[in-house]
């Protein structure tokens, strides 16, 4: 895979580092001269691009016309969104992630701006929070398309109101479906007549809508 970053901040400089690491190609532009040289000592002299994110020329430089994702992570919310916009409608980049700098300027950076994804720290911490507070002791273990959906584990507490039922006996929230059961480290593939035992581990497939029910079936009631 072909990113380009824009930014060269700690964000941006470790961002390289990881996907460097993963063994994807990177160009990172950044035009302030001290970042540059600390740059410079961090990463390969081929992935740095000098010069102002936010010009085409310099987007045209390092190879945007090839790359499959734009990640523009500066530290100026305005620079941001020309450099998305530059990078969907000007160049037709597939996937676009911006930083998001000012919590109050997260309602700007939209697909009509060229934004796939927008990451506000505060908001992303105030969601993980909100999402523990809520959900106990299910641990989710993946999210599928951009969140809508999850993977998540849970294990049955013993009084929970599923335990001694059979699965065709629960109603599973909508939008909701039971993927595996391990059982004393032994995986059981679930069927309707696979009775739900105190400390399995349920794995299940849900939409983030339903999370918190979910959750309330396998847990402790109240």
């Amino acid at each position: 895979m072909f990113v380009i970053i824009v930014g060269g901040g700690k964000t941006g400089s470790q961002l390289a580092t990881q996907l460097l690491s993963g063994g994807h190609q990177v160009k990172l532009v950044e035009d302030r001269p001290a970042v540059l040289e600390r740059l410079r000592e961090e990463l390969p002299n081929e992935v740095i691009v000098a010069g102002d994110g936010s010009s085409p020329s310099v987007l045209e430089s390092a190879g945007i016309e090839h790359a499959q994702v734009l990640a523009a992570v500066t530290g100026e919310d305005e620079d941001n969104l020309v450099i998305t916009t530059l990078g969907r409608f000007e160049f037709g980049v597939p996937r676009i992630i911006a930083r998001v700098n000012n919590p109050k300027n997260v309602w700007l950076f939209t697909p009509e701006m060229g934004v796939d994804v927008a990451l506000c720290q505060s908001d992303i911490l105030a969601k993980l929070i909100a999402e523990e507070m809520s959900i106990g002791d299910m641990i989710t273990l993946l999210k599928l398309r951009k969140g809508e959906y999850s993977i998540v584990e849970e294990k049955v507490d013993p009084r929970a109101v599923v335990v001694g039922k059979m699965l065709r006996d629960i109603e599973l929230p909508p939008q909701c479906v039971f993927a595996a059961v391990i059982r004393k480290g032994q995986l059981i593939v679930p069927n309707g007549n696979t009775e739900l035992a105190p400390v399995d581990e349920v794995i299940a497939l849900v939409h983030a809508s339903q999370v918190v029910k979910l959750a309330k079936l396998l847990g402790r009631p109240g």
